[in-house]
């Protein structure tokens, strides 16, 4: 009998990704199984490792309804047989879940003859324990299958790496707070380049604006604070089996001091060894 070395539980919010994200990953060699009630996760479990699958990958949502509310006791009754999870758990807002079901044409499972967002709200209530116990939870909103896929890629592909798995973002606040980071900084406190002439159609990404950023005193010591923070969470991540970390930095657009400070610290935490992918949420929104 094979033992697994990575199970993913794929959930999280309809019209959110959860089918492109089962996708990709039984490109990386996942055995995939979509749309299984919480009871019978065990027995999937059973036969994957009695067949030799070293990748499982289960996909549960809430048209399992009152089942699902198993699947939080299921996971922890598997871990204490030693079989570990790690949850994908897939969201995105509102008005983009709504856009995208109506896209579809199919009602929410959960709406009955009710408003779809009525759906949606029951189906949150659903999810919110399972959520709180996500490894990782990617907000979908702004990205499209290409974009998710790279996320997934990055959490997901190298299953012989057990170290410290980092999501560098870049966001603007105009844009609203990202919903699935797990530490989010305020970059405001640098000058703003947008009020530089030459600089403002430019973006973190090209060089006079980096090294404008980066001969300002505090940028220099940011980094180092910030390196400093999260090699101090990291054994404390890893020793609770905590592999994935979502880090924000935010200006006001998202264009200029949060995308050169994204990159400045992704290249500082690869050199400590954490696997790192650096996104720019609204990179090219202004």
């Amino acid at each position: 009998m094979t033992k697994l070395s990575q199970f993913v539980v794929v959930t999280g919010m309809t019209g959110a990704g959860r089918g492109s994200a089962a996708k990709v990953l039984e490109k990386l060699g996942y055995y995939v199984v979509d749309n299984i009630p919480p009871s019978l996760i065990k027995a999937v479990v059973d036969t994957a490792e009695s067949s030799e699958f070293d990748r499982l990958a289960v996909v549960v949502d809430a048209r399992s309804r009152e089942f699902f509310a198993r699947l939080v006791d299921e996971l922890e009754s598997l871990r204490k047989d030693g079989v570990s999870a790690r949850i994908l758990y897939l969201e995105a807002s509102d008005e983009v879940l709504v856009r995208r079901q109506e896209a579809a044409r199919r009602p929410h499972p959960l709406s009955r003859e009710e408003r779809l967002m009525d759906g949606f709200d029951r189906e949150r209530e659903l999810l919110r324990r399972i959520r709180g116990r996500a490894d990782l939870v990617v907000d979908t909103t702004n990205l499209n299958v290409h974009q998710l896929g790279q996320r997934i890629r990055a959490a997901f592909e190298d299953p012989t790496n057990t170290g410290l798995r980092a999501t560098v973002m870049s966001f603007g606040f105009k844009y609203g707070l990202p919903i699935d980071a797990d530490m989010v900084a305020d970059l405001r406190f640098l000058p703003n380049p947008y009020w530089v002439d030459e600089l403002r159609p430019l973006s973190g990404l090209d060089e006079p604006v980096r090294d404008y950023i980066h001969k300002q005193p505090l940028s220099g010591q940011f980094i180092e604070k910030y390196d400093e923070l999260v090699a101090l969470l990291t054994d404390g991540y890893l020793r609770e089996d905590q592999h994935f970390l979502t880090i924000a930095l935010g200006c006001t657009g998202g264009r200029h001091r949060s995308v050169a400070m994204s990159e400045a610290l992704g290249e500082r935490l690869r050199s400590h060894g954490v696997q790192v992918l650096v996104v720019h949420r609204d990179l090219g929104r202004e």
